[in-house]
């Protein structure tokens, strides 16, 4: 699955944020999901 990240669950993920859930979680850390993100979240 192709996964888009805003901002916002971009850096909840590097942080290991509480505020993320244990679903979105899962689905980012997926070795065969592809995760993008804009490259203005950078």
């Amino acid at each position: 699955m192709k996964i888009l990240l805003d901002t916002h669950i971009a850096i909840w993920t590097v942080l290991d944020s509480e505020e993320l859930s244990d679903v979105a979680k899962t689905m980012i850390l997926d070795e065969n999901n592809e995760i993008y993100y804009s490259a203005a979240s950078i």
